[in-house]
């Protein structure tokens, strides 16, 4: 796969909906405009900027993972109430998608980013400032809200830059954040004094960081009506990403039921495993998931979309049997090798699922064709989540039902399989450069 080049600073962003090039002129003097122009970030630099933006979402998101311990400690509450805490955020990030996903699309990149920033930064106040499972609740649904508003925009934001780049940028960024915040948390928690607030505090800072660099950036699209029309939930998805879509969505589904197991029960089975109470190591499953995930990705982001997936179902349904065996077995080596090949799934199936559609939707569609594919995605990574805690306390406990969710991630990448043997081969899309038959 060949990268096309990066939009030039003195061009229009490729998106139908871009400024026309001699915009600035007609508003005052060529010396202004290029002036102005001048005052943005570079492409390559507003690319690495998006990219960070996600990071720091989702590496926020997951920073709870490694206190929960503590605040159940602290407060006295029981599983299910950690697994709906958990699922309230996938549920918030839900409703930013169907909502807010595709404003971006209508009032431009920039002012939505710089609203979802503003959101997150209020949500870490609340985080260190909660004394009680209340407040946890309003952080999560705030963070959910304004995470669900910006993926859309930053996914679509790094494909009007570098549509190539972009997509594999879209599959491999999730990974990076979820990893660093379940693995920093942790050694927050563990080493560092005010667990509870410091965290927050460094990430309030990030997304201040941040929302600076967003100001300085070019936008990449104009302006278009019907924003306020767009804000009422729909499904819609362009004719030429339906098929793929229903090729992706099984695998989307799969892959993130997985990283929900991971977030909201990861710590108590890798203590009950371990025997220790280290909160590095009880956010540990989750980083090598999440970290492996991302390394996958890189790895194969030259291989036809087709052969990403395939590959991410096959690695999905070994590593899950073999934790599901270390689980029974209580061996903590098999336990955290497994989840290393499920993390090659997880990062595998979702780069592939990006591939299968992202390339086929036009750019004035991206944000709302990318928002639909993180709505699948959250609605595997909650749901089952929060199942998962119900079944802890009323029905066999941990152990028991981390097999059976196991087991149902295992069924979900099996139904994929054969969705993909059905669908794959002519829905599949590839990516500008990439070769088909020996040709490019």
């Amino acid at each position: 796969m060949t990268n096309l080049p990066v939009v030039p600073v003195s061009k229009p962003a490729r998106t139908s909906h871009a400024a026309p090039a001699h915009a600035g002129s007609a508003s005052g003097s060529d010396s202004a405009a290029v002036s102005a122009r001048g005052r943005r970030l570079p492409p390559n630099v507003a690319l690495y900027v998006l990219a960070s933006i996600t990071i720091s979402f989702l590496a926020a998101s997951s920073a709870p993972t490694p206190l929960y311990a503590v605040y159940q400690a602290e407060w006295g509450f029981d599983p299910i109430t950690t697994t709906v805490v958990f699922g309230v955020y996938a549920v918030a990030v839900l409703l930013g998608l169907l909502t807010l996903g595709k404003l971006s699309d209508h009032v431009g990149r920039r002012p939505v980013l710089l609203a979802a920033l503003t959101a997150q930064a209020i949500s870490m106040v609340v985080f260190a400032t909660a004394d009680g499972v209340s407040g946890l609740m309003v952080a999560r649904i705030v963070q959910g809200l304004s995470t669900g508003a910006a993926l859309g925009a930053i996914g679509a934001g790094m494909m009007d830059i570098d549509r190539p780049r972009g997509t594999i940028t879209n599959a491999v960024v999730p990974g990076i954040g979820t990893a660093t915040g379940a693995l920093v948390s942790g050694v927050v928690v563990q080493f560092l004094p005010a667990p509870t607030h410091l965290i927050y505090l460094g990430l309030l800072t990030v997304f201040v960081l941040q929302a600076v660099a967003v100001a300085l950036m070019a936008e990449t699209v104009t302006r278009k009506p019907g924003a306020l029309a767009g804000l009422a939930p729909e499904i819609k998805l362009p004719r030429p990403v339906r098929r793929p879509m229903l090729v992706a969505a099984p695998v989307l589904f799969a892959v993130w039921a997985l990283a929900g197991l991971y977030g909201s029960l990861g710590p108590s089975l890798t203590r009950k495993l371990t025997g220790s109470r280290s909160e590095v190591l009880g956010g540990l499953s989750l980083f090598v998931l999440a970290g492996v995930a991302a390394v996958s990705v890189l790895v194969l982001r030259k291989a036809a979309a087709r052969t990403v997936m395939l590959t991410g179902i096959l690695a999905l349904i070994a590593g899950v049997s073999l934790t599901l065996v270390s689980i029974r077995g209580s061996s903590p080596t098999g336990f955290f090798v497994g989840t290393a090949i499920a993390g090659v799934g997880f990062g595998s199936g979702f780069q592939g699922g990006i591939r299968t559609v992202m390339p086929l939707a036009r750019p004035h569609e991206s944000s709302g064709v990318l928002s639909l594919l993180f709505v699948v995605s959250y609605l595997g990574m909650g749901v089952p989540a929060v199942i998962a805690g119900f079944l802890v306390v009323h029905a066999g406990g941990l152990t028991a039902t981390a097999q059976e969710y196991g087991v149902a991630v295992i069924v979900l990448a099996a139904f994929a399989l054969f969705g993909l043997g059905r669908g794959g081969r002519d829905g599949a899309a590839v990516l500008p450069g990439e070769r088909v038959g020996g040709n490019a």
